[in-house]
């Protein structure tokens, strides 16, 4: 009879030592595959739109760069406050560059779709490259660590700016320009982009917050395969 209830005990143990291994292995598989924290949760049967770049300055300028930037990303932030400025005095506005903006927003910024929706809807507007600034100079108030619901805060900067609020909130709530967003992102990976900011000056992409001298040498370097290199000179002044 000991001997049975031993074996018995036995059995138990071993029963419930494999429940445990299988159970522990189901769990440290949900780990593994469990959705991670970080940006908001897109639809994956979302349609792809159209790819939308915003320009700025002339079409026909003798140097076209291509941005590709998410609104959320520090580095981006950076460019558009810090190396723009002297960009658009200095190259755009002398006729010399445009700029063509594709909003890429990373997985891993949580309100950066908001943003894009926003830029978008100013858009509509004829005020993309407004909302484009102020988004970008007051990121520290919008972005994942300062909002978990920036709506409020995107329906703001819309009235700061003058839009009409009632065509703003329908425009931003319908989310219809989450399709472009996507498609401007799929614009970006097809183009080989991986990172923010990113530039393509020249047909050769370059990567990260560049100072403007850098930008700059690019650029005149382009301008002299087109003879308007002293016009760059003239302007640089």
């Amino acid at each position: 009879m000991a001997n049975q209830n031993k074996r018995a005990s036995q059995k138990q143990f071993t029963f419930l030592l494999v429940a445990i291994v299988v159970i522990g292995a189901g769990a440290l598989g949900w780990v593994a595959t469990r959705p991670k924290g970080g940006g908001e949760t897109i639809d994956p049967n979302l349609p792809v739109g159209t790819a939308e770049g915003f320009l700025l300055g002339k079409a026909d300028a003798p140097v076209q760069i291509i941005e590709f930037a998410d609104f959320e990303c520090p580095a981006c932030a950076q460019f558009a406050m810090l190396t723009e400025p002297d960009v658009r005095a200095r190259l755009v506005n002398p006729g010399l560059v445009s700029v063509r903006f594709y909003v890429f927003p990373l997985p891993m910024h949580k309100n950066t779709w908001s943003a894009s929706n926003a830029a978008y809807c100013a858009n509509e507007q004829g005020k993309f490259w407004e909302m484009h600034d102020r988004l970008f100079y007051t990121q520290d108030l919008w972005n994942t660590q300062s909002t978990s619901n920036p709506d409020k805060k995107m329906k703001g900067y819309a009235a700061d700016l003058g839009l009409d609020a009632g065509k703003f909130d329908e425009c931003y709530d319908s989310q219809r320009h989450y399709p472009n967003i996507k498609a401007s992102g799929v614009e970006a990976q097809n183009r080989g982009i991986d990172e923010t900011p990113s530039f393509i000056i020249g047909g050769k992409k370059y990567a990260g917050s560049l100072p403007y001298d850098e930008l700059k040498r690019l650029v005149d370097a382009e301008l002299a395969k087109t003879g308007k290199a002293d016009t760059a000179k003239k302007s640089a002044k």
